[in-house]
């Protein structure tokens, strides 16, 4: 962990939205909202899927854990009875 909050992964993915976005905004000069809002969000999404969040490690966990829960590990039991 670093700084007891994000792991080497939650870094990368924060530095690759922040390098993304950076290199958007040097390829394109935005002249209006829309264009800014583009261009910021690659940033906002990686921002987002690295905020902590209580009970879990961050966004990331709680989107891998309730797409193992429902898809990956859903157990049916069928039995009479």
């Amino acid at each position: 962990m670093i700084f007891s909050i994000f792991r080497p992964k939650d870094l990368i993915i924060a530095l690759a939205g922040c390098v993304t976005t950076v290199g958007l905004f040097l390829a394109f000069s935005p002249d209006s909202l829309l264009g800014v809002i583009l261009v910021l969000l690659p940033l906002a999404v990686c921002s987002f899927l690295v905020i902590p969040v209580a009970n879990y490690h961050n966004i990331m966990c709680v989107i891998g854990n309730i797409y193992r829960f429902y898809f990956v590990e859903q157990r049916r039991y069928a039995w009479k009875g």
